[in-house]
């Protein structure tokens, strides 16, 4: 991961979190269909978790999950790193007033690879912040089955203001 000459603090506030995870869990719906959970919010890093169910499949025969479920949680994902790194940015500010930052955030570009089938009970997602500009914000991606095996990866770039 790039250092940044910024330091940004190791974790966020609660009231934080709680807004975020609103904002990614329940207000984007397009998430809820995909069954796409925050695990873990670091100002360094997301963390997310699918679980299979039978909307997802993509190829009926092998219970493989949909290639476009693996690129849209990628993207999600990587939407979700750099809403933190925003966040992390600007950490003098109130959680509530951070939260309003990313109204301007959308995907400019997404590339994803994929490696492996995504045959599993449940995914990992993981993704962060290769760099944050003013305008433009560049993230890897990655997508993960039940035992940790690196099934497809990700990178994109946000347009940020």
């Amino acid at each position: 991961m790039i250092k940044s000459a910024t330091p940004t603090p190791h974790e966020f506030e609660p009231a934080f979190i709680a807004g975020l995870k609103s904002i990614f869990e329940e207000k984007i719906v397009f998430n809820q269909v995909l069954g796409l959970k925050v695990i873990d919010l670091r100002p360094d890093g997301v963390t997310g978790r699918i679980d299979m169910k039978p909307e997802l499949v993509g190829h009926y025969a092998y219970n493989r999950v949909h290639g476009g479920v693996i690129s849209a949680g990628l993207d999600a994902m990587g939407g979700l790193a750099v809403m933190a790194a925003i966040g992390a940015k600007h950490m003098d500010e109130a959680p509530e007033q951070r939260l309003h930052r990313f109204a301007k955030l959308g995907t400019i570009d997404l590339r994803i690879d994929y490696l492996r089938p995504g045959i599993g009970s449940h995914f990992e997602l993981r993704a962060h912040v290769l760099r944050l500009g003013s305008r433009v914000a560049t993230t890897r991606m990655e997508f993960l089955g039940p035992e940790g095996e690196l099934m497809s990866a990700g990178a994109a770039a946000y347009i940020v203001s």
